[in-house]
């Protein structure tokens, strides 16, 4: 069964038709494009903003003129992660989705229904001419995932709505009301490299078979995160077996937990034995704390030609120690709401190889000063070591309006619908609501979505079941929107 003929028809096609159109972030053209032609083909007023956004206005059906607007909002690209063996390359190839059991998956690399599913809800909307609504406008943002550049180029006046319903979270049954903000951390310096001393051999060690996941969705779920994990391999081999490191590879994205990483390492003749063994004995360690929550790692030590270069002895040492001590996961709960991540910091991404090193990490928080909090535990943990140090990207988190005039008409729409409660929430993700709530201070907003599970992962998938209730959602929410 192709996903195509899934129910509701009207959302899984348009889905379908994205998973066939490259759209990683940064490189959207090709889904932008083909969004704004969407729209000029239905006949509706199509504006391609000078940041690259896409807005779309339907005008509303008769009898609901005086309708507050209603803003649908989704973001065009996806986070492009695969798993090593899979060739694919997210320039040029579809996405090859697949069914199993009542989820949709891809093939070997991640889906896209974050946010490919409320992009297709919004155009499902905008196609239909059975729906009762007041004027929507479509507002699909560019680049949401590696920086939210959309949300922060949408100019004040370009939407005309009222309220904003944001498509973008991940469990049906649950409206959203609030998000973290967040900011990147980056550290960075050059070294010289040193030859390798003569004689010595060469291994490389590889770390893989971790889920990683969203650094904001899924970080109180404690996986493992392979950067944390090589630098306390390699730790212990600069204490134990006076090894020197070439090279340290970890992580490609800002915001998924990184799930495998390389390194390449020097040692004296003789020593290969005990260097495997320190390796495989602190793997058991790490495998066995993960083994609840992350039961798939896999650490290997295999011999490797040797390298051009290495990191000086010293230099190597301060920075994995460093590394070591910087803070990564969940730094505080929330007080207000149990249960909910307050602050975190995701170790993203490690560098060390010809003569440059870099570590770049995603802070979170729902409190501006817990952010810049975190941010100074870093920096002290790299400035110490004589790094440059900066932050930027940051964006304000998204408060809470409990008397929030969408929120009643949802709440009541979903407990007529279904005969129970919707859960009101806040999430530890960086939502665009926050951004464009800086720019529409007036909005009433709030994010829903279906179930994902694993997004920016390879394992990520859509539950079925959950679309249909999130679109017949949406249409009820558009048909019950608040009176002028």
């Amino acid at each position: 069964m192709d996903i195509i003929n899934l129910k509701p028809q009207r959302v899984w096609k348009h889905f379908y038709s994205l998973t066939q159109i490259p759209r990683p972030s940064k490189k959207e053209e090709k889904v932008r494009a083909f969004l704004a032609e969407f729209g000029r083909n239905l006949g509706l007023e199509t504006v391609v903003d000078p940041t690259g956004n896409v807005i779309i206005r339907k005008p509303a059906t008769p009898g609901m003129e005086n309708r507050k607007g209603i803003i649908l909002q989704a973001h065009m690209d996806m986070v492009p992660q695969k798993n090593n063996a899979t060739e694919h390359d997210f320039e040029k190839d579809p996405i090859k989705p697949r069914i199993e059991g009542e989820w949709v998956y891809a093939t070997g690399t991640t889906l896209g229904a974050d946010n490919g599913m409320g992009v297709a809800a919004a155009m499902a909307v905008l196609e239909a001419r059975d729906l009762v609504h007041g004027p929507v406008e479509v507002l699909i943002t560019t680049d949401e995932e590696t920086g939210m550049t959309g949300a922060r180029g949408l100019r004040a006046g370009e939407l005309q709505g009222d309220i904003l319903l944001n498509l973008d979270s991940e469990d049906e049954g649950e409206l959203y009301v609030g998000c973290a903000g967040g900011e990147d951390g980056s550290f960075e310096m050059e070294y010289r490299p040193v030859p390798v001393p003569r004689g010595w051999e060469s291994a490389h060690i590889n770390i893989t078979g971790l889920k990683g996941g969203h650094s904001g969705m899924d970080i109180i779920l404690g996986r493992g995160n392979a950067n944390k994990i090589m630098v306390r391999i390699l730790h212990r081999l600069l204490e134990t077996c006076d090894i020197r490191i070439a090279s340290v590879e970890g992580g490609n994205l800002r915001n998924a937990i990184p799930r495998e990483a390389d390194s390449v390492i020097c040692f004296a003749p003789g020593k290969q034995d005990a260097v495997r063994k320190e390796v495989e004995e602190i793997a058991s360690v790490v495998q066995a704390e993960l083994k609840d929550v992350d039961p798939g790692l896999q650490v290997t030590v295999s011999a490797c030609d040797a390298p051009s270069g290495i990191i000086p002895e010293d230099l190597s040492l301060k920075v994995i120690r460093a590394v070591y001590a910087a803070p990564n996961g969940v730094w505080a709960m929330s007080t207000p709401m149990p249960g909910l991540v307050e602050t975190s910091s995701n170790m993203a991404i490690f560098r060390a190889k010809e003569g440059k090193i870099a570590v770049h990490c995603l802070i979170r928080s729902l409190v501006d000063t817990a952010k810049e909090d975190m941010g100074t535990a870093l920096a002290c943990c790299f400035a110490n070591i004589g790094a440059n140090v900066s932050f930027s990207g940051s964006y304000p988190g998204w408060k809470p309006n409990m008397d929030s005039p969408i929120l009643k008409v949802m709440l009541d729409t979903y407990k007529k619908m279904y005969g129970q409660e919707a859960k009101v929430k806040a999430i530890h993700a960086g939502l665009e609501c926050g951004i464009l709530g800086g720019t529409y201070p007036n909005w009433d907003m709030i994010s829903f979505g279906p179930t994902l599970r694993s997004p920016h992962s390879p394992d990520e998938r859509c539950l079925i079941p959950t679309v249909q209730k999130f679109w017949d959602l949406l249409v009820e929410t558009l048909k019950n929107a608040p009176v002028k």
